[in-house]
């Protein structure tokens, strides 16, 4: 089993054009998979880690309901936020500047084969790392994602989730909200789920701005340790 994960910070891109070099990667392992099964073939499968910011977007995935978008058309051009309907689980959400976002492209059978274990390592990556901050991170039952007071009028979502796997191959992934303009969420019912509010982490520490390559490392340190993984 290949564990080592080949990380790439890609920047501020478009959402489109990180979700085309995702298909390619995504592709690329499924294509050795398919070989190895037909030609009892042992090739390693790569894994893949990407970190990326992107341009204000909302994304709706595949079982999402569009009455969740509360712009139309016109209104999401004006404001200049993109919009896709996309292939992941979940609903809604929005991504854009102050957010850190991470696409793990991973073959399962490197690590371990079951979905539901691998959402809930990526919960615990982040409720991890928020505690490194003094924030208590926690699940919400039913509902995927890193959530601050749940159980209380306050309940808020601080990190969206949402995946897509193929034959144990995963793409798509997190999105934390760090330093993120909280007013977009404003134009849609988060993840579809009414009367709870989102936050970001530097509204939780009291700060203006939060060291974004600081909490990628913490990131980074606890995928390590709980996928037993080494990134190259």
């Amino acid at each position: 089993m290949n564990k080592k994960i080949e990380l790439q910070d890609l920047g501020t891109r478009s959402y489109k054009d990180t979700w085309d070099y995702q298909e390619q990667l995504f592709k690329g392992v499924l294509d050795i998979k398919i070989k190895n099964r037909r030609e009892d073939l042992h090739i390693p499968t790569p894994n893949y880690f990407l970190f990326v910011e992107h341009s204000h977007v909302y994304t709706l995935g595949k079982s999402g309901d569009f009455e969740n978008l509360l712009l139309n058309s016109n209104q999401l051009e004006q404001k200049h936020i993109d919009f896709y309907k996309v292939n992941r689980g979940g609903d809604i959400t929005y991504h854009g500047p102050g957010q850190i976002v991470g696409y793990p492209i991973l073959d399962l059978d490197n690590f371990f084969t079951d979905i539901h274990k691998y959402l809930r390592y990526l919960e615990e990556i982040i409720i991890l790392t928020l505690k490194e901050y003094g924030l208590n991170g926690t699940r919400s039952e039913g509902e995927t994602g890193v959530w601050l007071d749940v159980g209380t009028p306050f309940a808020r979502k601080i990190c969206a989730m949402g995946v897509r796997a193929s034959r144990w191959v995963t793409m798509h992934g997190f999105a934390l909200n760090v330093n993120a303009d909280l007013g977009y969420f404003d134009n849609i019912i988060p993840c579809g789920i009414k009367g709870k509010g989102v936050t970001s982490l530097n509204i939780e520490l009291g700060v203006e701005k939060v060291d974004e390559d600081e909490v990628k490392k913490k990131i980074l340190k606890h995928f390590t340790k709980l996928f037993e993984a080494k990134f190259i």
